[in-house]
């Protein structure tokens, strides 16, 4: 697979759905090299980790996430897009680590009953929470926060900082404007506290629990 040669055909389709879902895909271009490798570097990649990422588009997070992680590791991609959920499963049709669900973010636990995979170590977001309407967005941030392992982090890069008023279920963010996009980002890491009950949890590994997959 060579992230090289499928990106321009990829940013080509991402356009064509961002002007027939300008809404649903938020931004004409897709993330900046230097944008990615920023979100990339607040995820510790020095076990296998269990990942999912809401709304990947074009898969621009998606291929710098998969090529930095180790083997035994787990990355879920939620795309809504049909069109984009295709060309998300050309990309890594040899990467048997990466699964492709045509679906919405909100649908992460489920996915992760259903794969038999207890909780994610990291959650990544590009998805436009501004939009939601309340409701919905409260909803996503507690479906979040459910699929995260204790211990485990949110990271988001959005043009508003604004979800951090609603997202009093994690114990802390730590946000940084990022200047180097079009448009510039803010991108916050919200952390689950590793306390449950008073007792502390290490972020799970994929490695132990690839052998309750079932897929």
């Amino acid at each position: 697979m060579s992230g090289s040669l499928l990106a321009p055909s990829m940013s080509a389709l991402f356009f064509k759905r961002f002007l027939q879902r300008p809404l649903q895909i938020a931004s004409i271009v897709p993330s900046s090299k230097a944008l990615v490798n920023q979100v990339a570097r607040k995820i510790d990649f020095s076990k296998p980790r269990v990942i999912a990422e809401y709304g990947p588009g074009e898969g621009a997070h998606s291929r710098e996430i998969a090529r930095r992680m180790l083997p035994g590791s787990q990355l879920l991609l939620l795309e809504l897009d049909p069109a984009l959920s295709r060309d998300l499963e050309r990309q890594f049709a040899g990467d048997s680590r990466v699964q492709v669900i045509n679906g919405d973010a909100a649908t992460l636990p489920e996915e992760l009953e259903r794969r038999g995979i207890p909780h994610c170590d990291y959650i990544v977001s590009g998805i436009p929470f501004s939009i939601l309407e309340i409701n919905k967005k409260r909803a996503l941030l507690e479906k979040t926060h459910q699929a995260l392992a204790a211990g485990g982090c949110f990271i988001i890069y959005q043009v508003t900082n604004e979800l951090r008023q609603h997202a009093k279920l994690f114990d802390r963010a730590d946000s940084e404007y990022f200047l180097q996009n079009i448009p510039p980002m803010f991108i916050t890491v919200f952390h689950k506290s590793r306390k449950l009950n008073g007792h502390r949890y290490p972020i799970r590994q994929a490695a132990e629990l690839s052998t309750n997959r079932s897929v």
